[in-house]
């Protein structure tokens, strides 16, 4: 029952979050001893009865239909991100097959050297980095020299001192990263990698323990990044995930900057550091990860 008591978690979290406002409820008369909604009005706008809906907040009913739980999300004002995720958290709940070992498909290690002069990752289950080219490593991190299992975007992001130097909305990013790893988990949940890395992270940081607990779910698609490099100074970069539909475990990141900008000529600079460094290509950024047949 981990999983469903994964599930009652969600709602809990996403009915504590919506104020009576924001539901189009009226003000009651009555105190309300803690945030957000009452289970009796999610029930009311899910048009389901209160002990129904009070048995799947507390995981012992794994097995509601699509309907039921497409008024669900209507009633908490889930995103498609968070409704695609408080489906997975049943849909998985019973996930018992090996987690395979993460190797980077063929298709997007060509798109990783045709991308040309711009920084590129490519992320894998638990935004663990896969692959990547040299202005990527000098944009961010060298994640080739780090140790196997801490070449992990979220883990960098949240205990490296340097990232919070380097991202100057740190915490919007970290958060992001954050809520993108709850998506995995839900994907996954009996991966052992992503549990392990979960515990780590809950020990060590406070600001991922908080965003841990709020439930947020994010797919980050695209959006703009504001850095502070130490060798090239202040860069904005635009980023784009690219992704197959039936294959969301793997990701083509791309950095690029508007053609012109001086964060264009930044990361002209910033390349022309890394000319004729022996950054390790791409293939070989994946091959321990694969070899060690780790998930």
């Amino acid at each position: 029952m981990g999983q469903s008591a994964e599930f009652g978690k969600f709602l809990k979290a996403m009915r504590s979050r919506l104020s009576p406002e924001q539901a189009g409820i009226g003000a009651t008369s009555s105190a309300r001893r803690v945030p957000g909604l009452r289970r009796e009005e999610i029930a009311r706008l899910a048009d389901v009865s209160t002990d129904y809906y009070t048995r799947l907040e507390q995981g012992r009913n794994i097995h509601p239909s699509r309907a039921v739980l497409d008024s669900v999300a209507r009633a908490l004002r889930l995103n498609p991100s968070e409704h695609a995720h408080m489906l997975d958290l049943l849909e998985n709940c019973e996930e018992s097959s090996p987690i395979p070992a993460q190797g980077v498909r063929p298709a997007l290690l060509q798109l990783l050297d045709a991308v040309g002069n711009v920084p590129a990752l490519v992320l894998g289950r638990r935004t663990d980095v896969l692959a990547g080219n040299p202005l990527a490593f000098l944009l961010l991190a060298d994640f080739p020299a780090m140790p196997e299992t801490e070449r992990n975007l979220t883990r960098w992001l949240i205990l490296e001192p340097s990232a919070r130097e380097l991202f100057r909305d740190w915490k919007a990013v970290a958060s992001e990263a954050v809520g993108t790893l709850r998506s995995d988990v839900g994907r996954h949940p009996n991966d052992p990698q992503a549990n392990q890395l979960v515990g780590e992270l809950a020990v060590r940081s406070e600001h991922f323990r908080q965003w841990w607990a709020g439930h947020r779910v994010a797919k980050g698609s695209a959006g703009v990044v504001r850095l502070h490099h130490p060798i090239v100074g202040d860069l904005e970069l635009n980023f784009e995930d690219l992704a197959r539909l039936d294959d969301p475990d793997q990701v083509l990141r791309v950095f690029s900057a508007k053609p012109g900008s001086p964060s264009a000529d930044s990361l002209q600079l910033l390349g022309s550091f890394g000319a004729g460094t022996t950054a390790p290509k791409p293939s070989q950024a994946v091959e321990t990860d694969a070899s060690a047949g780790q998930g």
